[in-house]
């Protein structure tokens, strides 16, 4: 008996990386789960992989109607949906002095008003199947300044207190909602951060355990937090990155420096 069987839920990003490590937690412990994103090549090798019980729906989270019909996909083909989890999100790297403001609502429009879209669409389907665990995607950008990543760590501040907000408000339909907060992950999005000398070694150093996470690592705890385990936990903010938020964000701009030839 897995903690998840016979629930439904999808993951947002789930082809790749963390999201991809949250819908194998979902599917090992008994669970379904509709995966998606943007390229459908991808979500069909990922589904392959997951197996059986996974599905998957393209969908693009800076746009209302492909996250309402992403869940109704859900709900349709896999059945009522009590699960999900919030993991489409992007980064960029600029100095304020030099961030042109579309750049910076692009990455709020994506990592922080994307996560409300999936919010509100998958609680009106949690409603009607009587309650729910969502799970979204922050970062310790989103409690630790990161030098040239304003727009990202505001917009995963922003997340955190969307978090404690919904769990606020759909408490009383029996919705949970909470968040996790990686560190630096083995993923092809962070790939930069974690392969390249100058910024492992500064995230290492930041880290009382001192190594860089797996998307494993992640999914472990939002498996937990999805279960019914969890039933009496809402509105929390848990860091998953080796310890790394009880020290400091790290200063990239050496990084950054680097690939922009600065």
């Amino acid at each position: 008996m897995g903690r998840l069987d016979g629930k439904v839920g999808m993951v947002t990003a789930g082809a790749t990386g963390i999201g991809l490590g949250c819908a194998q937690a979902i599917v090992s412990e008994g669970g379904k789960v509709m995966i998606c994103a943007r390229r459908e090549e991808v979500l069909k090798e990922a589904a392959e992989q997951l197996g059986p019980n996974a599905d998957w729906v393209a969908c693009d989270v800076t746009d209302d109607a492909s996250v309402d019909a992403a869940v109704s996909a859900t709900v349709e083909r896999l059945g009522p949906l009590s699960l999900a989890v919030n993991s489409a999100g992007m980064g960029m790297a600029s100095p304020i002095l030099e961030l042109p403001t579309d750049q910076f609502e692009s990455n709020i429009d994506t990592n922080l008003t994307g996560t409300f879209r999936c919010i509100r669409a998958q609680a009106r389907a949690m409603k009607e199947a009587g309650g729910g665990s969502i799970v979204n995607i922050s970062s310790i950008a989103g409690a630790l300044t990161h030098p040239w990543m304003s727009a990202y760590c505001v917009s995963k501040a922003g997340v955190n207190m969307l978090t404690q907000c919904a769990a606020d408000e759909l408490g009383e339909l029996d919705i949970r909602v909470n968040a996790v907060m990686p560190g630096v992950v083995h993923t092809p999005m962070a790939s930069m951060l974690a392969d390249n000398e100058v910024s492992r070694e500064e995230y290492l150093r930041l880290m009382p355990i001192s190594r860089i996470g797996n998307p494993e690592d992640v999914g472990a705890m939002v498996g937990f937090l999805l279960s019914d385990e969890a039933s009496w936990i809402t509105g929390q903010i848990i860091g998953v990155d080796g310890g790394h938020t009880i020290r400091k964000g790290p200063n990239l701009v050496p990084l950054f420096k680097q690939f922009m030839g600065a």
